[in-house]
């Protein structure tokens, strides 16, 4: 057990630093476009260009974490995903970025990335035994939550002083740390070979049918989906939100003081795991969450959007750690990889519309009520706010939801 947990702490720590890479990049890449566009909507068809890519992909991805080994996949998809970014610096330095040339750079990055999620999550099943898989969830979510609490501190100093092309290259150099990581991480664990001589179109119909055949968790895995993509709608239009008013040294500190409320709930789950009533806690978060959202958005206060965000940001562990623990109780372990790669792929469907339309949205409001972007971004995010709260009131309610915490489907 100790063993299996050490391997997961070193797995956990690569994955916190390349999240810390990634989040300087993304930020630095939010504001470098806004300054370039002055639109929402441009800064939204980066993230969904960065999106697009890792969703599509996470399906046969999660068929081949389960037909080789799953290390050497996160290795791959890490390794080459620091291609796109790479692409991205020459033009930078030659002078001849523009929007089209961003967009590419984070779709080829999100192509090669996309092998990482899948892989990650099964080789966490892989080592860890079932009492620990919640504190593990409380760990991954506080390297999720890196980029939002980390990153944003740091590029935003680094950006009051340097250009974006130190963010990129502190990214880059991420990648080797992680990479030699899961190597390491790689020795004294069995690849499953289940799957391995299995045909690829069988593995990824067996993936389907472990969670159609399962109508609690794919009931789970679908309102998961409609809630993304209200919670979208604030990982797009925070921050043209707040560069309306504010400089990116002011926002960078501001998304950190949000992200903590993250790490502080990240960090109790960790420590004491949530032991019971798993899809109680899953829709009262939720619904917490759009209570939070609706604050957030209400005033041009940095003080007022902290503490918003920061309530924001605290319910999503628990809600994270919940939808983990309740899927990965009723999902057999030697489908785990292809499940996952499914998994993914549906609960995450809901940002396509998110990421294609806020930016959009916010724009056509501020110009049909004479606002800012910032006042615009706002409106819509207060809108997602209330949806978010009448959907999630669905999950407290649904009775095959609440089934899933006795794990009874595993074999259905």
């Amino acid at each position: 057990m100790k063993t299996g947990y050490s391997k997961f702490f070193l797995l956990w720590i690569g994955n916190f630093i390349s999240q810390i890479g990634g989040g300087l990049t993304s930020f630095g890449l939010g504001i470098y476009v806004f300054n370039m566009t002055g639109s929402a909507a441009s800064m939204a068809i980066v993230t969904l260009m960065g999106f697009l890519p890792a969703l599509v992909l996470s399906v046969p991805a999660g068929v081949l974490a389960d037909m080789f080994d799953r290390r050497v996949l996160m290795m791959i998809g890490d390794g080459l995903s620091a291609l796109g970014i790479l692409y991205i610096l020459i033009l930078m330095m030659t002078g001849e970025c523009t929007l089209l040339n961003i967009c590419i750079g984070v779709f080829i990055s999100s192509v090669f990335s996309s092998l990482l999620e899948p892989a990650y999550r099964s080789t966490i099943t892989d080592i860890l035994t079932k009492e620990e898989f919640t504190k593990a969830s409380g760990l991954v979510s506080v390297a999720s939550s890196a980029r939002y609490l980390i990153s944003p501190m740091i590029a935003g100093l680094l950006l009051a002083v340097y250009d974006i092309k130190l963010l990129l290259l502190i990214d880059i150099c991420t990648f080797f740390v992680t990479i030699t990581a899961t190597a390491v991480v790689r020795r004294g664990i069995s690849t499953v070979k289940t799957g391995r001589k299995e045909r690829f179109v069988k593995s990824f119909t067996e993936g389907r049918d472990s969670l159609y055949k399962r109508k609690g968790v794919l009931k789970l895995i679908m309102i998961s989906s409609v809630i993304t993509m209200f919670m979208g709608v604030i990982q797009v239009l925070c921050e043209p939100m707040m560069l309306s008013f504010t400089d990116s040294k002011t926002l960078g500190f501001a998304e950190t003081l949000c992200a903590t409320g993250m790490l502080a709930m990240s960090v109790v789950i960790g420590i004491i795991g949530i032991k019971k009533k798993h899809a109680k806690v899953l829709g009262i978060s939720l619904a917490m969450s759009g209570v939070f959202m609706i604050g957030f958005s209400l005033k041009e206060n940095i003080v007022f959007i902290c503490i918003f965000g920061f309530l924001f940001f605290a319910m999503l562990p628990m809600a994270n750690s919940s939808l983990d623990y309740l899927a990965r109780i009723n999902i057999p372990e030697e489908l785990q990889g292809r499940a996952w790669g499914f998994i993914g792929f549906l609960s995450q469907l809901g940002y396509i519309p998110a990421f294609a339309l806020s930016g959009v949205l916010a724009d056509g409001a501020a110009k049909a009520f004479d606002m800012t972007v910032g006042r615009g971004s706002a409106l819509v995010i207060t809108v997602s706010g209330m949806l978010l709260i009448i959907t999630s009131l669905i999950t407290l309610f649904s009775k095959k939801i609440e089934a899933l915490e006795s794990g009874k489907e595993k074999f259905a």
